[in-house]
């Protein structure tokens, strides 16, 4: 192994909702990371905090990145691979940025609370100011920082607002531990009454710690 990945990575140097996410985790727990990109956060929970990780990601140029980088990613897809995991096996499940590009998000969060004991999830805030202004003014679906596709070739396919969110945790029986806003193109956090009517206006994004009731 190479000194570079016997080095862990500054939080500062991670994304602002990224360093958040960390935050959340104790050293040594057990990981899943849906979604993990080319792998920054793995790294970081691995190299920093001990965590037994373990990757999930749709994307093969991303997986072989990751692997590159020394993580144990596999490819797969969160909509149909999530059942082939025993209940309970992680101490964390984290789905960053991921559940609004799912086809089923529902069951996707009962998955990971089944094989979670805790779930990190986060997404944007479709219910954000600037984008119902956008959408009254100019007529057409909102790009923003924070939803920075066009329609027709976004991966985000359940965009939802935060008290959207909130509803489907409930369906979904999750108990919400911790609630953070994300803002400022998900660089600044801040934390937040899920119950307050504040955030699904004012806020770009959210992000809840989840536990199943």
């Amino acid at each position: 192994m190479s000194r570079e990945l016997l080095t862990a990575k500054p939080a500062s140097k991670l994304r602002p909702d990224l360093a958040a996410i960390a935050d959340m985790i104790p050293p040594g727990a057990r990981v899943l990371d849906i979604g993990c990109g080319d792998g920054s956060l793995l790294e970081y929970l691995v190299r920093a905090k001990g965590v037994d990780g373990r990757g999930l990601e749709l994307i093969q140029q991303n997986v072989n990145q990751c692997v590159a980088r020394g993580l144990s990613v596999v490819q797969g897809d969160a909509d149909a691979d999530l059942n082939e995991y025993p209940s309970g096996i992680f101490d964390i499940v984290i789905l960053s940025q991921t559940i609004q590009a799912t086809e089923k998000p529902s069951y996707v969060l009962r998955e990971l609370l089944r094989i979670g004991k805790r779930v990190i999830v986060s997404f944007p805030n479709f219910g954000h100011w600037k984008v119902r202004l956008s959408l009254l003014v100019n007529g057409r679906m909102p790009v923003t920082k924070t939803l920075g596709h066009s329609w027709h070739d976004t991966p985000n396919i359940h965009l939802c607002t935060i008290t959207d969110f909130l509803t489907l945790a409930q369906e979904t029986g999750a108990k919400i531990e911790k609630a953070l806003t994300l803002d400022d193109g998900n660089q600044r956090t801040r934390v937040m009454h899920p119950n307050s009517w504040g955030p699904n206006i004012f806020a770009e994004g959210a992000i809840f710690l989840l536990a199943k009731q």
